[in-house]
C-alpha cells in the first residue's frame, strides 16, 4: 500500500540521520521527493540515486532553510519542477549544547535560526501552493526537550518548544483550508550522533526509558509517514511524543 502515491514532499535536512530515513520510507510509499542539504554533497547525491531506484521522482537541493529568501526560492523551484507541494517535513536542526552561563549569543542565535526560524521560513514558503490546492500536511520535528526541558540545552529546548507553539497556532489558522500541521517530539533516538556518547552512557539512557531501548530512525519515520498521509486526515495541532514512554 503506497500511502504517498502521487504526493510531492519537501524534506529539509535529509542527507543523514532521521531525515535520511524519512526520505527512504517516503520513497517506498510512492512519494516524489525534494530534499535539502547544506554541505553533505556526496551523501545527497547518493541519496538521490538510491531513492530514484524506487521509481519516484527525486531531487536534492543545496539550500539553507534558515534563510528566508532561500526558502522561498526552494519552494518556487520545487513547484516548477514537481507541479505541486503536498507535504512539508521541517526536519533541519542542529545542537550547540552548553550551560547557560557559558553559552554565547552566537550559539543561542544559530540554534534558534536553524531549528525554529527555518520552520517559519519553509512553512511560509509553501503556504501559497497549499492554500491554492486547499490541502496539505506540515510535519515539524520537535523534541521531548521542547516539552520537558533539559539542563545544558536551553537554546535547543527553547527552539523546540517554540516549534510546538508555532505548530498549534498554524493548525488553528489553516484548518479551515484543509491544511494540517503537527509536531513529532522524538526522545532518545540512536543515530550516528549518539554513537559518540559511549556505551555506558547509552545504556544509562536506555535503562531510564520504560521500553528499555533507544528509539530508531524507523520509529520516527513511521510516525512521520502517518502524519504526512491521508491516514491522519483528522489529526492536526498535535505534538506526538515518540519517546518509548520517557515522558509518561
Amino acid at each position: 500500500m503506497n500511502l504517498l502515491e502521487g504526493k510531492t514532499v519537501i524534506i529539509t535536512g535529509a542527507s543523514r540521520g532521521i531525515g535520511n530515513r524519512i526520505a527512504e520510507v517516503f520513497a517506498l510509499h510512492g512519494a516524489n521527493i525534494a530534499f535539502t542539504y547544506r554541505s553533505s554533497e556526496k551523501e545527497a547525491k547518493d541519496l538521490e540515486k538510491e531513492l530514484s531506484s524506487n521509481g519516484c521522482k527525486v531531487k536534492g537541493y543545496k539550500s539553507d532553510a534558515s534563510d528566508f529568501d532561500a526558502s522561498q526560492k526552494l519552494a518556487d523551484d520545487v513547484l516548477k519542477e514537481f507541479g505541486s507541494i503536498d507535504v512539508l517535513v521541517n526536519n533541519a536542526g542542529i545542537t550547540k549544547d552548553g550551560l547557560l552561563m557559558r553559552m554565547s549569543e552566537e550559539d543561542f542565535d544559530s540554534v534558534m535560526d536553524i531549528n525554529m526560524k527555518s520552520v517559519f521560513n519553509m512553512t511560509k514558503a509553501v503556504l501559497r501552493p497549499m492554500l491554492k490546492q486547499r490541502k496539505g500536511s506540515i510535519v515539524n520535528m520537535s523534541s521531548v526537550v521542547g516539552v520537558k526541558g533539559n539542563a545544558g540545552q536551553t537554546n535547543y529546548s527553547a527552539s523546540k518548544a517554540a516549534i510546538n507553539g508555532f505548530t498549534k497556532s498554524t493548525a488553528l489558522e489553516l484548518g479551515s483550508r484543509n491544511i494540517r500541521c503537527n509536531s513529532i517530539a522524538p526522545g532518545f533516538i540512536e543515530t550516528e550522533m549518539t554513537d559518540a556518547l559511549g556505551e555506558d552512557q547509552v545504556n544509562e539512557w536506555r535503562n531510564s526509558i520504560p521500553l528499555k531501548r533507544g528509539g530508531t530512525t524507523d520509529d520516527i519515520a513511521n510516525v512521520t509517514l502517518f502524519l504526512a498521509s491521508d491516514m491522519s486526515s483528522y489529526v492536526t495541532g498535535q505534538v506526538i511524543n515518540v519517546c518509548g514512554g520517557m515522558l509518561t
